[in-house]
């Protein structure tokens, strides 16, 4: 179903696609490569590199392995995909979901040029996903959970399209404490990755709820650099986060 949030940040990210908007984080530069170790990044495409709008790094802690099929949510020009297909190979497969129809060309050119026959990208929204229930070895998403207005739903379809015994492996906005209902109904800085964040014991409660078991916050800093903070806002935080389907 698709909601007046879902149009404002497909608008956001088609025209960042586009290049008539620079950043997914308001008018700065802030969601950039420098969150990754910049040996991954050999051998991508620019515009791959040059699109990376995540607020961490997935790939690494998701201990990827040959012959794996990996989901990306969110997979905008495709960079996590392209980091990921080298790590399981070509007995393995990723695919990357993204709802913007600009990015999905972006991604689609960029695969072209990298000779991924092991990727794949389909449109799609992450609370209804166009994949096939346990599928999905290892889910990754890099700064997009945050701009659903449905996280329930997401997490919900995340443990429908994995594997018994899968896994997911995030990085994503979140908060110590709530922004208020006004800054809640700005929908331009939802889709700056900034309040459509939530509290971080509320984001894993989704997922523990959804039938995720053996969540861990790996690592949570602060995210001043990635989106632009304003005075009066909760602490908001950049977090990378595991967890596992259950096997049964």
């Amino acid at each position: 179903m698709t909601t007046p949030i879902h149009e404002v940040v497909k608008e956001r990210y088609g025209a960042i696609a586009s290049g008539t908007q620079q950043s997914c984080c308001g008018d700065s530069n802030c969601c950039d490569t420098q969150l990754y170790n910049v040996e991954l990044l050999e051998g991508l495409p620019a515009d791959a590199v040059n699109l990376s709008l995540g607020c961490g790094d997935p790939v690494t802690i998701a201990g990827l392995q040959p012959g794996e099929t990996v989901l990306d949510l969110g997979s905008g020009a495709g960079i996590d995909c392209f980091l990921s297909s080298r790590q399981v190979g070509p007995t393995g497969h990723v695919i990357g979901v993204d709802m913007t129809p600009a990015m999905l060309a972006k991604a689609n050119a960029n695969q072209v040029k990298m000779g991924a026959t092991n990727v794949e990208f389909r449109q799609g929204q992450i609370e209804a996903l166009p994949v096939e229930s346990n599928s999905v070895d290892v889910i990754m998403s890099n700064c997009v959970i945050n701009l659903s207005p449905d996280k329930a739903a997401v997490f919900s379809e995340a443990v429908r399209v994995l594997k018994p015994g899968g896994r997911i492996s995030v990085s994503d906005i979140v908060t110590e404490g709530a922004f208020s209902a006004e800054l809640r109904a700005n929908a331009a800085q939802w889709a700056e990755c900034v309040t459509g964040a939530i509290d971080a014991d509320l984001y894993t409660g989704l997922m523990a709820a959804a039938g995720f078991t053996d969540i861990t916050v790996v690592d949570k800093s602060n995210a001043e650099g990635i989106i632009e903070i304003q005075p009066g806002m909760p602490r908001i935080f950049s977090a990378r986060i595991t967890a596992k389907k259950p096997n049964a």
